[in-house]
């Protein structure tokens, strides 16, 4: 059980990472098409799509990677408790 609540924190955290360096490449203008940038596009925008459809226009802000975020806490706090009820 330890182990998995580890792999769900680890896997939970790393995608929180990828959010968080995808919003500070967009700040620096990185190369969009540095492998880097790919993976990290790849990565994080089946999340990020939908709730960009989902939020209202807001100009030239994008929430969505905030809320994100809120929701990824909020699923990993979920899935944490349900672990631990099972056991």
């Amino acid at each position: 059980m330890i182990y998995t609540l580890k792999l769900i924190n680890t896997l939970f955290y790393a995608f929180s990472l990828a959010i968080l360096i995808r919003v500070i490449l967009s700040w620096v203008r990185f190369d969009p098409y540095h492998p880097v940038s790919v993976f990290i596009h790849q990565v994080t925008e089946p999340i990020l799509a939908p709730i960009r459809r989902l939020l209202p226009p807001t100009g030239m802000i994008d929430f969505s990677p905030l809320v994100a975020l809120v929701l990824l806490q909020v699923v990993q706090a979920v899935l944490q408790q349900l672990l631990l009820s099972l056991y």
